[in-house]
């Protein structure tokens, strides 16, 4: 089994979600699970590589060509994919993996944890998609999924299964799989 991370090619300001990001890396590396993330040696995403790696796990690189130098592509991988562009990177993630996890990002995490949610609301897949909460990042984002329930706007498969730990995340994920 393979999950994909979708995370920042930032580190952000709170320590706390780089080590909740190593920890999320080495437990699912601790399962005997792969990591598919977006192929970068830099903030989070290298965080999650490096991690899984030193803990014996498989990590696949999925990034596009023009991203190689601005993200600087990691290269010690299990496997680094070159793709066209961020729509064939999607695909090409979702393709290798059976679940997904976003950690906290910016507008690249949210794009591909929002089209991963889209797809899944249209039945092109049924992967369960979880959020790493650390420290309350994605509270207002779950705030803003009830709102759209309550008015209307989400229909179908909606279940984020969200956690603040990457243990629990990992756990209720499995178990919502």
């Amino acid at each position: 089994m393979r999950i994909a991370v979708f995370c920042g090619a930032s580190s952000g300001s709170d320590p706390m979600i780089i080590e909740s990001a190593r920890a999320m890396a080495q437990a699912i590396a601790a399962k005997g699970m792969g990591i598919v993330y977006g192929g970068g040696h830099v903030g989070l995403m290298g965080v999650v590589a490096d991690a899984a790696l030193e803990a014996g796990g498989e990590v696949i690189g999925v990034i596009p060509g023009f991203m190689i130098e601005k993200e600087l592509a990691h290269q010690r991988l299990t496997e680094l994919i070159t793709v066209r562009d961020m729509h064939e990177r999607k695909m090409r993630m979702h393709e290798l993996s059976q679940a997904v996890i976003a950690l906290p990002g910016g507008f690249g995490t949210m794009d591909e944890l929002f089209e991963l949610l889209t797809w899944r609301q249209l039945a092109i897949h049924t992967k369960p998609i979880g959020l790493l909460n650390v420290n309350g990042f994605y509270d207002p984002l779950l705030a803003q999924v009830e709102r759209m329930k309550r008015d209307g706007f989400l229909h179908g498969p909606t279940t984020i299964v969200t956690a603040s730990g990457p243990g629990s995340l990992l756990e209720a994920l499995l178990a919502a799989g």
